[in-house]
């Protein structure tokens, strides 16, 4: 079991390997369907990515600034490779 910390202090346990967006569903459904990106231990990582340490978790969604800049660097991504299929070498 790892302990997560969340910003308003608590402090939650998972299986290791838990992943940002599986804390969010033990906080709300709603929550989980907003997250965009998480901070853990002062490093912004995927929603997505396995937790196999203590530390600190804060999630990110859109009414964050730091969840807008998360999902405008995702998208700028499928929008090059979008370009990139359609009008190869650009």
């Amino acid at each position: 079991m790892i302990e997560i910390t969340l910003p308003d202090g608590s402090i939650k346990e998972f299986e290791k390997g838990a992943t940002p967006m599986e804390v969010a569903k033990s906080i709300s459904e709603g929550l989980a369907r907003n997250v965009i990106s998480a901070k853990f231990n002062d490093t912004i990582i995927e929603s997505t990515t396995p937790l196999t340490t203590n530390g600190s978790l804060t999630l990110y969604t859109w009414n964050d600034k730091e969840g807008k800049k998360a999902f405008w660097h995702s998208t700028s991504h499928i929008v090059a490779q979008a370009l990139g299929r359609v009008i190869p070498g650009c």
